[in-house]
């Protein structure tokens, strides 16, 4: 198994954070290795800046955290990110769509980010707390269909985030054709080890420097 620092998405997307936050956040990425800083999009070309010459990616969230955007705003975030550094792109799914069984909307929204993201990674958010099984497979179905690389539980922003039976699930689902990662409520180490172990490929996580202590 590769350093469970290697498989985390170092990450603070509050809406109070400042430029001295991101770039802390930055450094400490750099010094434990973690795989990204996952930050909001105004951050993204300040983040390329302070990463730059070190092995740390950066993953833009766009469409966060309600994924309610139209399609066309989040295809423009995504392309101001790649066109500002960032080296992966983490989209929140229409939630609310998804939950209505309009399958074919919600591939279209994802394809339109995906497509504007001119190869860079997409992971698609689907905010497992707010849906059933079903919902959840047809999500992973959504995403693969429109090409994304991941799937992701949560945002961190909801009633919930990332459970061992959601991740389980996710895995099952989607087998080898994408990656999943998780996200939302990610502690300890033993909390990240089980993700893994159910299938996490990725883990979104505000607490990484504690994980990995």
């Amino acid at each position: 198994m590769k350093p469970l620092s290697a498989y985390i998405d170092h990450t603070n997307l509050k809406q109070n954070a400042t430029a001295h936050d991101i770039k802390t956040l930055c450094e400490e990425a750099a010094a434990h290795g973690f795989k990204t800083v996952a930050i909001n999009s105004y951050w993204t070309r300040h983040a390329a800046a302070w990463l730059a010459g070190t092995n740390v990616g950066i993953t833009t969230c766009i469409g966060f955290p309600l994924g309610a955007s139209s399609s066309a705003a989040k295809a423009f975030e995504a392309h101001q990110a790649v066109l500002d550094g960032t080296s992966e792109i983490d989209m929140v799914i229409n939630v609310g769509e998804l939950v209505a069984g309009n399958y074919d909307a919600c591939t279209a929204d994802i394809k339109a980010v995906v497509d504007a993201a001119d190869g860079v990674p997409v992971k698609v958010i689907l905010e497992c707390c707010l849906l059933d099984d079903e919902h959840i497979v047809a999500g992973c179905e959504c995403a693969l269909r429109a090409g994304a690389a991941f799937v992701k539980t949560s945002t961190g922003f909801s009633s919930a985030g990332a459970t061992v039976h959601d991740v389980a699930l996710m895995r099952k689902t989607v087998g080898s054709r994408c990656k999943v990662k998780a996200a939302g409520g990610i502690h300890t180490r033993d909390e990240a080890l089980a993700m893994i172990e159910a299938g996490a490929d990725r883990i979104g996580a505000s607490a990484s420097i504690a994980i990995c202590a």
